[in-house]
């Protein structure tokens, strides 16, 4: 009798461990280099479609997530700079993929873009659907996106507008074309127990789109005590280091249409 052949089951996601109170003491060198590649982050441009996005081949990181999720004060965090991503006191209001170029300015490494906040009840079901093709489209066939960082409340976990948004990316991701760190926001709200919970509840979710070939980890977040910014800063040094070298681009004419709202964004002012 033959032996049954062994399937090799696929490397759960990563969970990145993050300290809920307190930072490390020691900063690696990598996460040193991450935050000073971040804060070299500058807007771009503005696009309300997908067509007023830069051509060619300029590798892009999109940050995305819930209306109130703590996106812009995640984003501000990383980058070291207090307004870069604009924190609106209206949830839901951004309808525009703002732009932002890191390195340098005349040769930059890689774009990243902070995508609109989806999920708030209080915009227009017209404008809704309009943005979930927009961010669809983006998030299924932007040639340049390599990479996805999906903010998740880790109060309430994945909710089904964030699986809906991981759908429209599980085939890249499952590939490896695109990477994706998922960052558990408001950590410092969590009891080290609930910490914990959040994390392998997240875990779970997340091994339904890992294989082989993916390349998926998961930390916790807070912008109010710097939870996991020095973790998200080596994520991002190593995607850096995966990137080929790509530098052509060129923007096209941007006319933005009327009624979208310029550089504002959704968490209602806060996140922790």
């Amino acid at each position: 009798m033959t032996e049954a052949k062994r399937t090799r089951k696929p490397s759960p996601p990563r969970a990145v461990p993050a300290p809920v109170y307190k930072k490390p003491v020691v900063v690696s060198a990598e996460a040193k280099e991450g935050l000073a590649w971040l804060h070299t982050a500058k807007f771009l441009t503005s696009a309300s479609k997908i067509s007023q996005l830069p051509q060619g081949d300029m590798p892009e990181i999109a940050f995305v997530g819930r209306s109130n999720a703590g996106k812009s004060s995640a984003i501000n965090t990383l980058a070291q700079q207090r307004q870069l991503a604009f924190a609106s006191k209206t949830p839901g209001r951004t309808q525009l993929i703002n732009l932002f170029t890191l390195g340098s300015r005349e040769a930059p490494d890689a774009f990243f873009a902070d995508l609109p906040g989806y999920g708030y009840a209080a915009v227009a079901r017209g404008k809704k659907l309009v943005w979930q093709k927009v961010m669809a489209d983006y998030l299924e066939v932007r040639r340049a996106l390599m990479g996805v960082v999906l903010m998740v409340d880790s109060r309430h976990g994945f909710t089904p507008l964030d699986l809906q948004l991981m759908n429209f990316i599980s085939q890249r991701v499952k590939t490896g074309e695109i990477k994706l760190l998922v960052l558990l926001t408001k950590a410092d709200k969590l009891s080290k127990s609930e910490a914990k919970k959040a994390v392998d509840d997240a875990s779970a979710v997340l091994a339904d789109f890992t294989t082989d070939d993916s390349d998926i980890a998961v930390t916790l977040f807070s912008s109010m005590r710097r939870v996991g910014v020095e973790d998200v800063a080596e994520q991002m040094m190593g995607w850096k280091a995966a990137m080929p070298e790509r530098v052509h681009f060129e923007l096209p004419p941007m006319p933005v249409d009327e009624d979208a709202e310029v550089a504002e964004d959704d968490d209602g002012g806060n996140e922790a």
